[in-house]
């Protein structure tokens, strides 16, 4: 999977927007540098700063526009600095040496990425790739370090990213080791899924931009598992995938199995 992008590697795909004002990239985003004035807003690292911290992270960061399908960085690389996530979602990859692949999560705006490896000066311990247009600021390694001792506010944001990032952790354990089927563990995923959706008279409708393949990845099985599972689901009337459009009409029954 990773040798099939390797050509929309982020070194040959950045377009630097860090001297310039809003715009639109060559992906369709509205470009935007400066935290301060940005509308893009959410509770995460960045947007949740003082204007202190926000000043001095402009001064540091720049930020960038990505393909779809680009390789932010790659597992076992020297972690040469951290990725924040502007606009967009990333998919957070582990790989084995037989070419087997997990998503261990997809990344949201607003999220930190490589934050672990930058702090501990490890390796980076998860490959990410863009799974839409997105935009990224870039901050290096030294100046991310630097900011985080001058600004308590920062560090104490980084500290529950690092906490946060742990507890998704602990669930994607959970939910690979103790569910009992993949039809249980396809059943948390869509409930997980569905926690925010717009509920019509007792039906979800959601969109996924998942591939089967990677709601495979996501729950540690095939391709063809969770094709065949979702057309079960879909005989038992519990829920439908129209393209990207899921409708699930039948919520108590995916709870009945994540409770079994």
């Amino acid at each position: 999977m990773l040798t099939a992008i390797a050509t929309t590697r982020s070194e040959s795909a950045l377009f630097n927007f860090s001297e310039r004002p809003a715009t639109s990239s060559p992906y369709g985003l509205p470009v935007v540098d400066n935290c301060l004035t940005c509308k893009l807003h959410n509770e995460k690292f960045a947007c949740a700063l003082s204007q202190a911290s926000m000043q001095g992270l402009d001064r540091i960061k720049h930020a960038t526009a990505y393909p779809a399908g680009a390789l932010v960085f790659v597992e076992g690389q020297v972690p040469r600095g951290v990725f924040i996530l502007c606009q967009g979602r990333a998919k957070l990859l582990a790989t084995n040496a037989d070419g087997k692949t997990f998503i261990m999560k997809i990344a949201q705006p607003g999220e930190i990425l490589g934050l672990h490896a930058v702090v501990s000066g490890k390796p980076y311990e998860l490959t990410v790739e863009t799974l839409q247009p997105s935009q990224l600021a870039f901050v290096s390694r030294e100046d991310f370090l630097r900011f985080l001792r001058d600004h308590g506010d920062a560090s104490l944001r980084a500290a529950e990213q690092l906490s946060n990032d742990c507890l998704s952790a602990y669930d994607v354990i959970r939910c690979i080791g103790l569910s009992h089927s993949v039809g249980e563990k396809l059943a948390r995923l869509l409930l997980q899924w569905s926690s925010d959706a717009q509920v019509t008279n007792g039906v979800i409708r959601l969109k996924v931009s998942l591939t089967h393949e990677e709601m495979a990845q996501l729950i540690g099985t095939s391709r063809e598992t969770v094709t065949r599972t979702l057309s079960q689901f879909k005989k038992q009337r519990i829920l439908e995938l129209t393209g990207s459009t899921l409708v699930i009409r039948n919520k108590a029954a995916l709870e009945k199995l994540v409770a079994a």
